[in-house]
């Protein structure tokens, strides 16, 4: 795959290695032999071959691992072991979730309340893999197949899983069985499914997170917000009150740093620095439509934060007016997205100064929320 001038490896995912490890396990078992290579064919259609990490065998089982390789992603699972411990049952096949696999809490994901993260695309490959050895080696007996991750339950805490009802490990996933590069489809994949779950619990309101600061700046909101779901969506506000409003959500409050949300106020809504990064220039531009002299528009333009900005406003004692006007744009920009679908509000707040305003929706959004909680 190509980004930029630079040509970036694609890697495979945890449901391929999934795949190929129970492959390999299968054939220890069934063989007597740990096979020098794995494969399996992805469901893109692509082949992908590997040596086994190692393998083990006893009397009615086997064991074998697959070293992930993410390629050029950066991927946190990137270079785990992903193992498969088979054991000959009387019939069918079986997959279950061993240590450092996640098990499912909510409902609204790819399987059910109280199975194993394994998501359907690598069941049907472990499966698939497990049939065609099966096959070729004239065993038509059952295989139990369990999926372990050593080290999973400390790596889960690096991904969306916790926020998702998955605990106690990472999740096996893949529906193309390659990792492309950079990729930010898994990322709005999760988002997407993050709002589907919270819409399970409730489909009126719903509240959208860039990160970790604005989940730490609801504590302070606990007593207004009540017990509204919560979603963080990282730099995708656009995609993600899309799917707010393909959910059928009614109200919709963005609570988030301003060093993100105030790029709202051009009409942004992906938030990346890399799609846009023009803060000084909408706190110059909103200054000086509140009066600020050429002396503080220089400042405001040679800052390196909004924090920053934040500071030479109080010393121009603007700070007041020029949020104001900030939040009217950031209201302006969201009710154009949303089209009269959805009554959706921001608020906006800096880690050194705290809460520093909210949109009219968001204010009305607050007293009613507060108003029933």
């Amino acid at each position: 795959m190509q980004s930029g001038t630079d040509w970036l490896r694609c890697g495979f995912t945890t449901g391929t290695c999934a795949a190929l490890a129970a492959s390999g396990a299968v054939q220890y078992l069934l063989t007597g032999r740990l096979p020098d290579q794995l494969y399996v064919r992805t469901p893109m259609g692509i082949p992908v071959e590997v040596k086994p990490e190692n393998g083990e065998k006893w009397e009615d089982g086997a064991r074998c691992s697959v070293r992930k390789d993410a390629g050029d992603d950066p991927d946190c699972t990137d270079a785990i072991l992903v193992t498969a411990s088979v054991v000959k049952t009387k019939s069918g096949i079986r997959i279950r979730g061993g240590e450092g696999v996640g098990r499912v809490t909510k409902p609204g994901l790819d399987q059910p309340v109280g199975e194993a993260a394994i998501n359907h695309v690598p069941r049907e490959m472990i499966r698939a893999a497990a049939e065609d050895v099966c096959a070729a080696c004239g065993y038509t007996g059952g295989l139990m197949i369990e999926i372990s991750i050593p080290g999973g339950r400390e790596l889960a805490g690096k991904t969306f899983n916790p926020q998702l009802g998955i605990v106690d490990g990472i999740s096996v996933l893949g529906t193309s069985g390659i990792v492309e590069p950079m990729s930010e489809q898994a990322l709005l994949d999760t988002i997407a499914l993050a709002v589907r779950q919270a819409g399970q619990i409730q489909k009126e309101r719903l509240i959208l997170v860039p990160g970790n600061y604005g989940l730490d700046h609801l504590q302070s909101m606990k007593d207004r917000i009540g017990d509204v779901p919560q979603v963080v969506c990282s730099n995708f506000i656009g995609d993600s009150i899309r799917f707010a409003m393909a959910e059928g959500f009614q109200e919709l409050m963005l609570v988030g740093h301003i060093g993100k949300l105030i790029k709202l106020a051009g009409g942004i809504m992906n938030t990346h620095s890399k799609m846009a990064d023009c803060r000084m220039e909408l706190f110059c531009a909103h200054a000086a439509l509140c009066g600020a002299d050429r002396a503080v528009c220089r400042d405001l333009m040679e800052q390196v934060s909004t924090d920053g900005c934040l500071e030479i406003l109080d010393r121009a004692g603007m700070r007041e007016d020029v949020m104001r006007s900030l939040l009217l744009a950031v209201q302006k920009h969201l009710d154009l997205y949303a089209a009269g679908r959805i009554r959706i509000g921001a608020v906006l707040f800096s880690n050194v100064y705290g809460t520093l305003g909210m949109t009219q929706t968001a204010e009305l959004l607050l007293k009613e929320w507060n108003s029933m909680a």
